[in-house]
């Protein structure tokens, strides 16, 4: 048993000890947002955890207006944005966000996109300084 536990603590450490893949400027991945069969904008978040912070941890929809979020996700875009592009966080951050803030998403969108920040300063610890203190708890 100690010699299995051993194993496997030999090969979590060399897969730790990897290289992370560094983006060039011409590998540069974008997230952008994208309309569903029904016409509306909307997010897909690939992370178990997510229907779980959403619907448990995230404050309600209702508790926001959509100007607020909309200037709040411009904000978090740009800040998210410039982690990406000067290499911060790449353990988190693997890819930049396209977001117009004069295309009319919708609350619901705004409201997703800002629940991913949250989302991510929740799982991952990542200070975003256009966050709310009191949106994560």
């Amino acid at each position: 048993m100690k010699k299995l536990i051993l194993i496997f603590g030999l090969l979590l450490f060399t897969a730790s000890c990897s290289t992370q893949n560094i983006p060039k400027e011409g590998d540069k991945v974008s997230m952008r947002p994208e309309k569903n069969d029904d016409g509306e904008w909307d997010i897909e978040v690939l992370d178990s955890q997510w229907s779980y912070f959403l619907n448990a941890i995230a404050k309600p929809m209702s508790m926001y207006s959509e100007s607020y979020l909309k200037t709040k996700n411009s904000f978090l875009v740009s800040e998210w944005n410039s982690y990406y592009f000067s290499g911060r966080y790449r353990n988190v951050i693997e890819s930049s966000i396209e977001y117009n803030p004069n295309e009319n998403y919708g609350i619901l969108f705004e409201y997703k996109l800002y629940q991913v920040f949250a989302f991510v300063q929740w799982k991952y610890g990542l200070k975003l300084n256009g966050l709310s203190m009191t949106d994560v708890r």
